[in-house]
């Protein structure tokens, strides 16, 4: 008897030294990745500001993805694996080399500043990831606290670029393998990255909150119509992602040479910039989104902005493709409301939200992003939408290291990779 209670009082005293240890680990962390956030934030903003006011540096788009392409050349990371790597050292034992956060921080403020087509949560996330990874080495943790910290990274980074701390929390956990959440990471992921926001927000980082104005008050009509948009959106998502990877195959394919891919594509952007006359589709299209929101967008931009998007990535632009997403399912959702005559302003918001679940196969950082963004007051129809779209978009998605763990459709264990 006198064995079991000491037993079991030596069991909850390393439980409770544990959870110090990530309380401890994950403020730190955040209050680090924070700054490195912010610094990332303000970098970006710039070189955007300064390609607005400076037109010229668009003819340097056929040159940007060669000297990013170098530079992987130059430190050894020409099989650069981008977040997929990210994902495949949570579910193995790979490590990230800490040269990948400088690699990545340089490469995606050189891509905004040329006009690339490309988002920010793939420096988020990458950014955040090694630098958990190289901490882990560093202070000799296990392999399953490594992943631990990996995710702990990866939240406050998200958090720090994006202003959404809730969602970020459960980014890292969801992201990961679908079907299963990582728990045990849930309290120093949620403590890394309200800090991390924190951190930012004080150096100036400003978090996006949208205005949708009024939203209707739930009814069959509304919810079957929110349902038929999430139907597009997840249709949408499929082909967004089957274009990132055939794209990738056909230029490898048809251009062998790395360098001569790098320069012809990005040829092609600016060829297709001029075509356009403005720079619409360059950089994350901030401005586009806005005009979504705010109900003003009747075109079939998401469209374009895909071509965009899918070219800068093959190209060898990073940066990410979730902010792209964004771009994407606000102006699918704003010409649905156009259409149907249904609030323009708050379809593009659903939209936002349900093409960025299609994407990830992440509903519930879908759901919570959107509420972070817009508003819980919508929460009932985001709900209704990233659900559909969840499963309407099977199992594609960005990222071709997550594991389908469990099957979107039946109770049943598949674990089969992203497709």
């Amino acid at each position: 008897m006198k064995k079991d209670v000491k037993h079991k009082i030596k069991h909850n005293r390393d439980r409770y030294l544990a959870m110090v240890k990530w309380i401890v680990f994950s403020f730190v962390m955040g209050l680090f990745l924070g700054v490195v956030g912010a610094v990332f934030y303000h970098g970006i903003h710039f070189v955007t500001e300064f390609r607005r006011t400076h037109s010229w540096v668009l003819l340097f788009l056929p040159v940007g993805a060669v000297v990013i392409t170098y530079f992987y050349h130059l430190l050894h990371d020409d099989r650069d694996k981008g977040t997929n790597l990210v994902i495949s050292s949570i579910q193995s034992d790979d490590e990230i080399p800490l040269r990948v956060s400088g690699l990545i921080f340089v490469s995606t403020i050189l891509s905004h500043l040329v006009g690339a087509s490309v988002g920010r949560e793939g420096a988020a996330l990458q950014l955040g990831g090694s630098v958990g990874s190289y901490l882990g080495r560093l202070f000799h943790f296990e392999t399953t606290e490594k992943k631990t910290l990996i995710m702990v990274g990866m939240s406050a980074v998200f958090s720090a670029l994006f202003g959404t701390p809730i969602a970020a929390a459960f980014f890292s956990l969801e992201v990961v393998s679908v079907g299963i959440m990582h728990y045990s990471a849930l309290l120093p992921c949620v403590i890394a990255s309200f800090t991390a926001r924190d951190v930012a927000r004080r150096l100036g980082a400003l978090a996006p909150f949208y205005e949708i104005g009024e939203v209707p008050v739930m009814n069959w009509l509304l919810a079957l119509k929110i349902a038929g948009l999430a139907v597009c959106c997840g249709l949408i998502s499929i082909l967004f992602c089957v274009l990132l990877r055939e794209g990738e195959k056909l230029g490898k394919k048809y251009v062998k040479n790395k360098y001569l891919r790098a320069f012809l594509l990005g040829t092609i952007l600016l060829g297709l910039t001029v075509i356009i006359g403005d720079q619409t589709y360059n950089g994350a299209g901030v401005d586009y989104i806005n005009a979504c929101v705010a109900g003003e967008v009747k075109s079939l931009g998401f469209l374009i902005k895909i071509i965009f998007t899918v070219i800068s990535i093959v190209a060898g632009y990073r940066g990410g493709e979730i902010v792209p997403s964004f771009f994407i399912g606000a102006a699918l959702g704003c010409l649905y409301g156009n259409l149907l005559g249904f609030s323009p302003a708050f379809c593009a918001a659903v939209g936002m939200g349900t093409v960025f679940c299609g994407v990830t196969n992440c509903p519930v950082t879908s759901l919570l992003i959107s509420c972070e963004l817009f508003g819980f007051s919508g929460s009932p129809y985001f709900l209704i939408a990233c659900a559909v779209g969840y499963m309407v978009s099977g199992y594609y998605g960005l990222y071709t290291s997550q594991k389908i763990v469990y099957s979107k459709y039946y109770s049943n264990y598949i674990d089969k990779k992203a497709q």
